[in-house]
């Protein structure tokens, strides 16, 4: 017998569906239920290595931590990484299966996918007392219904009913709530049960008339409302624009161990992939991190880190294009601190073979690091461990480029010279030990008097803040409801809302 099912929507990208699907998870792994996460097809920059060595949205596996179990392919099938405007890699069961542009994606290849999504979903379901499914962008987007496969296309081939939620802060909540079923079909509005409220401020009891008027509009009713709290969001899906609002980002920086701060600041490449990277800096006490864009933000900073990127040569040219290349050489001739990682590592070094990604060819690095990069087309993708600076690291590698280390002193898989750093491995100031034996390296050769904390662990804070969204569903959504919803399916008979779906 299957397990029970929930879809949580949208009524817009970035209402909360990551930060609430993963606090339904976190809340039913505490009442003793097996629960497993799933996004169908995720667009994302920000990715994750699995056990078994699969790429999946680095959301996905921040769920899984939720659920308390390990990340695997079947939680996240489709992963589309964008390399532009108007393409992206297609990642299909963690492996890379092309690039291809949004019209010939949408034009037929996702379609049919649909049948690959629901046997994933089938299998979770099947192993799990319940899989809790995180839709994208919103149920209503009635250009691409005929081959969703992510919000009703799922919900409707798998029976599941659908909780949409809506983002109060932004304004126009209950005509996103009702525009949104009012658009859907009427065998698509048969599973939409109902609402959920979020980043609310003030007064719910002012809200409430309103969520009765909309129970009465669209038969529909609210299943909470939660409450507006800093620092609540999971690692970022998108990676096309600097986003602050990451739980570790978006918190104080807390006073000192030691006598000064330290200052990060982190190119704001192009593409920018898995800058939650930097998310274990900005966790330590004393650490202030910050993204810039130009080469006057660089003057003051302790630590420069260049982070990954989707497109290493379209970042290359955007650093020269900034005046951001000559400082970065600059301070690695004085040898102030530079940390470059994958493809911040890759664009440090002497020159680029590209015919993959850019197909550029030959492109010539910054000339900083004794390495040279060739793009192979296998994609590398492993979890890494090893030792650096006296310490146990543990990572995650995405990358085509392959690096010819020729000098430098040994620092992980890459190398180091004077103050700059490179490797291509995600993940690794997630190790507690290494991090702290890192930045007292950093503040040596810096001259600043920090000191890293002794007792700052990034997997506990990551817990910690599961647990408050855990906390956050518990205390404020109709929890009892709720797994009516996931065990029983949409309530029966809810009213349609015309005008439906066009032709």
């Amino acid at each position: 017998m299957s397990g029970g099912g929930l879809l949580v929507a949208g009524t817009t990208s970035d209402a909360g569906k990551s930060v609430v699907t993963a606090g339904i998870c976190r809340w039913l792994v505490r009442q003793g239920v097996k629960v497993a996460p799933f996004k169908a097809q995720n667009m994302s920059l920000n990715s994750f290595v699995t056990r078994e060595g699969a790429e999946i949205g680095r959301a996905q596996a921040m769920q899984a931590q939720a659920c308390r179990v390990e990340p695997t392919a079947l939680m996240n099938p489709v992963l589309l990484k964008p390399g532009g405007d108007r393409t992206s890699q297609v990642v299909l069961m963690g492996r890379p299966v092309g690039e291809m542009s949004a019209r010939g994606y949408h034009g037929g290849r996702q379609e049919r996918l649909l049948g690959t999504v629901l046997d994933c979903l089938e299998q979770l379901r099947n192993e799990y007392d319940a899989v809790i499914c995180e839709g994208a962008g919103s149920p209503a987007e009635i250009n691409l219904r005929r081959t969703d496969i992510v919000n009703m296309g799922v919900a409707r081939g798998a029976r599941l009913p659908v909780l949409v939620v809506g983002d109060i802060d932004r304004g126009g909540v209950f005509a996103s709530f009702f525009g949104t079923v009012a658009l859907l079909s009427p065998e698509d509005q048969e599973l939409v049960a109902g609402f959920l409220v979020n980043k609310f401020r003030g007064d719910v009891s002012l809200l409430e008339p309103g969520l009765e008027m909309l129970h009465g509009l669209t038969g529909r009713r609210a299943y909470g409302v939660l409450p507006y709290r800093h620092g609540l969001g999971i690692d970022e899906e998108d990676g096309l624009r600097v986003s602050l609002r990451g739980a570790v980002r978006e918190s104080e920086v807390a006073a000192p161990a030691g006598e000064e701060v330290l200052r990060v600041a982190v190119c704001a490449v192009p593409l920018m992939s898995n800058f939650t990277d930097v998310d274990a800096l900005a966790a330590e006490p004393g650490v202030v991190v910050r993204f810039v864009d130009r080469p006057d933000e660089l003057a003051d900073a302790d630590l420069v880190v260049v982070p990954g990127t989707r497109g290493t040569v379209k970042a290359l040219r955007w650093l020269r294009e900034r005046g951001l290349a000559d400082a970065l050489v600059r301070r690695a001739r004085e040898g102030r601190p530079l940390l470059g990682i994958c493809g911040g590592f890759q664009l440090l070094g002497e020159h680029i073979e590209d015919d993959v990604e850019s197909r550029a060819g030959h492109v010539e690095g910054l000339g900083v690091l004794p390495v040279r990069v060739r793009f192979a087309r296998e994609k590398t993708l492993a979890r890494p461990v090893g030792e650096a600076l006296g310490e146990l690291v543990e990572g995650y590698e995405i990358h085509h480029g392959v690096a010819d280390v020729l000098g430098g002193d040994a620092f992980l898989d890459g190398c180091r010279v004077g103050g700059t750093w490179g490797t291509h491995w995600h993940g690794a100031l997630e190790s507690d030990g290494f991090r702290r034996a890192f930045l007292r390296a950093v503040a040596e050769r810096a001259g600043r008097r920090f000191v890293p904390a002794p007792d700052t662990s990034f997997a506990a804070l990551r817990e910690e803040q599961l647990d408050r969204l855990g906390d956050l569903i518990e205390q404020h959504a109709d929890t009892d409801a709720l797994w009516r919803l996931i065990e029983s399916g949409a309530p029966q008979g809810l009213p349609f809302i015309p005008p439906g779906a066009p032709a």
